[in-house]
C-alpha cells in the first residue's frame, strides 16, 4: 500500500512537472513565431535587392555587349578606310595621266610605243586602285545627283532631258560605296529661246 501511494504521488508529480513544462514552452513558441515573421520580412528584401541587381548585372553585360559590338564595328571602319588620305592624294595622278593619254590618242599615231607604254601604266594604276575598292563613278549622260556630282555649270542642250550630265570635267570615285571625291560635272538644260517661243505663242 505504501508501494502504491508513493507511486500515485510521485506520479502526481510528474503530471505537473509536464504541465509546468508545457506551460512554460507556450510563450517560447510565440516568440519563435515572431521571429520567424522578421527573416520572412528580411527575405522578401533579399530577394527585391538580389532581382534589383541581377537587372543591373543584366544590363552592364549588355552595354558591354553593345560596347563590344561597336568597337568591332569602328575597326572594321578603320580597316576599310584607312587608306582615304593616301588614295585621294593619288588621285589626281590618275587624273593627269587619263588626260595626257587623251590628248596623245588626239595629236599622236595610235601604234606609237610611248602611248602604248603610257596606258599600261594608266592599267596598273586603275588596277591598283581597283584592289582597294575604289570605283569611278559613271556620270555622264545620268540624271545629276547631289549626292555624288558637283555641278560646275548648266549648258543649253535639246537632244537629252533637263538636268542630266552632258560633261564631266572632273571623274568621281567611291572608296567602299562611300564618296572619296564627287564627279564635277556639266549639266543640260532646256534651251531658253524655246521657252522664249513657247511664251510668245
Amino acid at each position: 500500500m505504501v508501494e502504491k501511494k508513493k507511486k500515485q504521488e510521485q506520479q502526481a508529480e510528474d503530471v505537473e512537472i509536464i504541465e509546468g513544462e508545457s506551460s512554460a514552452k507556450q510563450p517560447q513558441t510565440d516568440a519563435a513565431s515572431e521571429e520567424e515573421m522578421v527573416p520572412a520580412s528580411q527575405l522578401r528584401a533579399c530577394r527585391d535587392e538580389l532581382a534589383q541587381m541581377k537587372d543591373q548585372f543584366l544590363r552592364a553585360r549588355a552595354d558591354m555587349e553593345n560596347y563590344r559590338r561597336r568597337m568591332q564595328r569602328d575597326k572594321e571602319e578603320m580597316a576599310k578606310f584607312a587608306n582615304e588620305g593616301i588614295l585621294k592624294e593619288i588621285l589626281p595622278v590618275v587624273d593627269n595621266l587619263d588626260r595626257a593619254i587623251a590628248h596623245a590618242r588626239e595629236h599622236e599615231d595610235k601604234g606609237s610605243s610611248l602611248l602604248d607604254g603610257v596606258e599600261m601604266t594608266q592599267r596598273q594604276l586603275h588596277k591598283v586602285l581597283e584592289k582597294y575598292n575604289v570605283v569611278p563613278i559613271d556620270a555622264l549622260e545620268k540624271p545629276f545627283d547631289s549626292a555624288c556630282h558637283e555641278a560646275m555649270g548648266q549648258m543649253e542642250r535639246d537632244d537629252c532631258p533637263p538636268n542630266t550630265v552632258v560633261e564631266e570635267m572632273q571623274k568621281g570615285y567611291t572608296l567602299n560605296e562611300r564618296l572619296l571625291r564627287p564627279s564635277m560635272v556639266m549639266v543640260s538644260k532646256k534651251n531658253s529661246s524655246e521657252d522664249e517661243g513657247k511664251n510668245s505663242q
